[in-house]
């Protein structure tokens, strides 16, 4: 942490650094032929592990930082000014996730296609965002200990019963919301159990709060990360296997057959440790930038890969089709692109907004004029046609 800001910049690079790493996996795994996805091969076995831990750095992240913003000022509970903020910033993620999922083709036609309803990584964000805020003004009023103990119990309660809610159909639901609890239908992620990285990330920047003026915070910090790592990743699946065994719960058996979420998070976990290590080299500003143009770099993404709106992206014309000569240098290129793109329209972001506010009081200003100067006209459209009903009436009678 600098002396001079609150600000941790290597949260800010990890940031980054899972932003460009969902880019390349959203664009290989997109594009590239089923034909070159082998496991046995060294080198698409580690893409492909690598591209498992972005998701789980990338929510954990995004709860450290809205909790660590939070938490940090000195208002309580719903006079914190943060609190409003975070719920605005929750609707809108909503908002965006769903509108990156119209088709104006569709709407044209009277249409909303059933893709609208899927839940993706936004919709869960924002919806996680709101959880953290609901949570936070629950426990306000209570002792400093519960809400970080309600963060770790939520993130245990999601993980430890994944196994035993991952099936349900919630077809009590209706589609649009089932499908932020159940895949069936098509959606990329669900809220449970990714609620959870968000929560662990909240209680880590609780715990980062909290020591932030202990002399000893990095090297403690780093030690307690590379720790956890390692016997999540290494040693859960055996302490399960242990547990089981000595209680007989079913759910413990259950975890065994597929232990990913607790090896994630070792994995975060290990992340967190390795950037806080290279924390004197993430202060370069490009890297900081991208860091806070996760959103403009989602968006512009969603857009070029999967055509949002029109229907044309890379993805429609190209789904599993290219070799790895032609899709590891294109996924370069649509990095560069995409962060280009999006750090651009962030540099002209204020100008381009006064520009739509313009053009809308504009169009607004045109409408009135319309209806002002039509409304005469419209007068006397309708006198004449009751004179004309009038007159056919009156045939009608006679």
């Amino acid at each position: 942490m600098a002396v001079k800001s609150n600000r941790l910049f290597f949260v800010d690079a990890m940031r980054a650094w899972a932003i460009l790493m969902m880019l390349q996996g959203h664009f290989i795994d997109g594009l590239l032929d089923p034909v070159f996805r082998d496991s046995s091969n060294t080198a698409y076995s580690i893409w492909l592990y690598f591209r498992g831990i972005t998701a789980p750095v990338f929510f954990t992240v995004s709860g450290f930082i809205f909790t660590y913003l939070l938490i940090r000022v000195p208002e309580n509970g719903v006079e914190n000014p943060r609190v409003k903020k975070g719920i605005r910033r929750g609707l809108q993620l909503l908002a965006i996730g769903y509108l990156l999922r119209l088709n104006l083709g569709g709407l044209l036609k009277g249409q909303i296609y059933n893709a609208f309803y899927l839940v993706d990584v936004l919709h869960c964000i924002g919806l996680s965002i709101l959880g953290l805020v609901g949570l936070y003004v629950l426990t306000a009023k209570k002792k400093k200990f519960v809400f970080p103990t309600a963060l770790v119990v939520v993130t245990l309660v999601l993980f430890l019963f994944e196994r035993v809610y991952k099936d349900w159909s919630f077809a009590f639901l209706p589609d649009f919301l089932a499908n932020y609890f159940t895949k069936s239908n098509g959606s990329v992620f669900t809220i449970i159990p990714w609620f959870g990285y968000t929560t662990i990330g909240a209680f880590i920047s609780v715990l980062f709060t909290r020591f932030k003026n202990y002399r000893y915070l990095y090297p403690a910090a780093i030690s307690i990360a590379l720790v956890t790592g390692y016997l999540l990743i290494y040693q859960s699946s055996a302490a399960f296997a242990i547990l089981y065994d000595w209680t007989g719960f079913e759910f413990l058996k259950l975890i065994l057959s597929n232990n990913y979420l607790f090896i994630r998070l070792g994995n975060v976990f290990v992340v967190f440790a390795v950037f806080m290590i290279l924390r004197q080299l993430m202060t370069n500003k490009t890297v900081l930038k991208i860091g806070a143009s996760t959103l403009s770099i989602y968006v512009i993404h969603f857009i070029i890969l999967y055509g949002s709106f029109t229907g044309l992206g890379l993805y429609g014309f190209f789904n599993h089709s290219l070799s790895p000569e032609i899709v590891i240098p294109g996924a370069l290129a649509f990095m560069v692109a995409c962060t280009f793109l999006a750090l651009q329209y962030n540099k002209y972001e204020a100008y381009i907004k006064v520009q739509v506010g313009l053009g809308i009081v504009f169009v607004k200003g045109q409408l009135i004029e319309a209806k002002e100067l039509s409304a005469p006209m419209a007068k006397e459209i309708l006198i004449k046609a009751r004179l004309v009903l009038r007159r056919v009436l009156r045939t009608v009678r006679s």
